[in-house]
């Protein structure tokens, strides 16, 4: 075994020449790992003007240097491209879009938490925050007990911030 199960990051051996590679290739792909952030997950080829350090999740047909890496995270280093396969549970921040993405084994998806609201199952459950509901008022019967119970809707939605109190 010379790389680990995991990441594939090169292990050293004893007696090996030129250890400095194998262990500073390590090094650069665990920086890749830990920063958790790609600048795109929409674009398949590589930027014209990367700097060291940026990665991006690389979308469907990869083209030039990220050809027949699609769903790779691509990271530009000193040395040129490298490449990290994913494996199910790896999260990144993706900039250009303001939330995460994980992958899911097969493919990435983006996480619960978006802009417009938060997600189960694909599905939004939570939406952003409306204008304050009045509380009840008026009318020709007037019920004690549905009021008290609507007005502790209001206020436990109100606190949970999903309505403006």
């Amino acid at each position: 075994m010379d790389a680990t199960p995991r990441w594939g990051l090169p292990l050293l051996f004893a007696g090996q020449a030129h250890k400095e590679i194998a262990h500073n290739e390590a090094l650069v792909l665990i920086d890749a790992l830990l920063h958790g952030r790609v600048e795109s997950a929409a674009i398949n080829a590589p930027p014209e003007d990367p700097a060291p350090g940026q990665c991006w999740i690389v979308a469907n047909a990869g083209q030039g240097a990220w050809e027949g890496r699609s769903g790779s995270v691509a990271c530009w280093t000193d040395g040129g491209w490298r490449f990290l396969t994913p494996h199910a549970g790896f999260a990144v921040a993706v900039a250009d879009e303001g939330l995460t993405r994980m992958h899911d084994g097969s493919q990435w998806r983006a996480g619960p938490i978006r802009p417009d609201g938060i997600y189960l199952g694909e599905e939004r459950v939570v939406a952003q925050r409306q204008p304050p509901i009045a509380a009840p008022a008026g009318g020709s019967v007037i019920d004690a007990e549905a009021r008290s119970t609507i007005a502790a809707i209001l206020d436990r939605l109100g606190s949970h911030g999903l309505i403006v109190a």
